[in-house]
């Protein structure tokens, strides 16, 4: 895959004010702000365009997630101005905007890209999405249709560099590639009957539909309890036929091997050597190692 050059400006000059985003021969621009600066917002050209915009902040009923509002506008400053200003959306701290350098966004384009970035939003269970309803797709044209397709695909990469990810999608295992499968082989992770499998996919460490996690474990247990309170309430976690397991509903991405060990163990667990291959016998850790190992040369720079 050929890489891609995204351009960050810093606006101010600082990396918590106003920034833009943009690749390279892509017509479309973002636009990053903190609520608290909407007043330097506002100044810009680019808030009185047609576009899509997003509220994004912390989720306060869950703490490992956000919540985000997504809209669209003729003019997306007079849609800011007014959630500003609304109670029920006290949530947000900061709004990305997403619109066109060329100016060639209708209304219908606008709402074409709502209603498709809540769809996704919704697919990938990363976020609580706000929206009180999700606005039927407008009709247009089908080279209308490609084209806000491709431009999709350019804000689902995007994001995630802005440190937005609530349109990344949910990782699985039914959806990596044969290069996938050879870099990640399968690790396991058995504790006191409860036995889990994972796999690294998308950057993230997946723990596979199926696994099972304890329900009890030491009272020391510090580390990632709101999280399994979490994956409880989102269904991702849920009962077994055997009382003192859950069981994963669906394949789980985890920041990192700790913490999707943490939930299978219920309780603290270093999951770099917890987690061994199934195929070896190697720690994630040994076969981390033996990765790095293979791409250096004999005195030990990497080719």
């Amino acid at each position: 895959m050929k890489g891609r050059q995204i351009r960050i400006y810093l606006v101010d000059s600082v990396p918590t004010g106003v920034l833009t985003a943009e690749i390279i021969n892509w017509t479309g621009k973002i636009v990053v702000a903190p609520r608290s600066q909407l007043s330097a917002l506002a100044k810009r050209e680019e808030s009185k365009r047609t576009g899509v915009y997003c509220l994004v902040g912390p989720d306060p009923d869950a703490p490992n997630k956000e919540c985000v509002y997504i809209g669209e506008g003729d003019s997306v400053w007079n849609r800011l101005l007014n959630h500003d200003k609304d109670e029920t959306k006290d949530f947000w701290n900061r709004v990305v905007l997403v619109i066109s350098k060329d100016q060639n966004l209708t209304k219908s384009h606008g709402r074409y890209l709502e209603s498709r970035v809540i769809q996704m939003a919704h697919q990938a269970g990363r976020a609580n999405v706000m929206n009180g309803t999700a606005p039927p797709l407008p009709p247009l044209p089908e080279p209308d249709v490609a084209d806000m397709e491709y431009f999709l695909e350019q804000v689902q990469m995007v994001f995630p560099v802005l440190s937005f990810g609530f349109l990344q999608p949910k990782p699985s295992a039914a959806d990596t590639t044969d290069l996938i499968e050879v870099e990640s082989p399968t690790f396991s992770l058995t504790v006191m009957g409860a036995t889990a499998k994972a796999r690294e996919i998308g950057g993230e460490f997946v723990v596979l539909k199926g696994s099972k996690a304890r329900k009890e474990g030491p009272k020391s247990w510090t580390s990632y309890k709101a999280l399994r309170e979490q994956l409880l309430n989102d269904g991702k976690l849920a009962d077994s036929h055997e009382s003192e397991y859950f069981i994963f509903t669906e394949d789980v991405g985890f920041s990192s091997p700790s913490a999707g060990g943490a939930i299978v163990n219920a309780g603290n667990i270093n999951g770099r050597i917890s987690w061994k291959l199934e195929a070896t016998g190697q720690t994630y850790q040994e076969w981390h190692e033996q990765k790095l190992g293979e791409l250096s040369n004999g005195d030990g720079d990497l080719e």
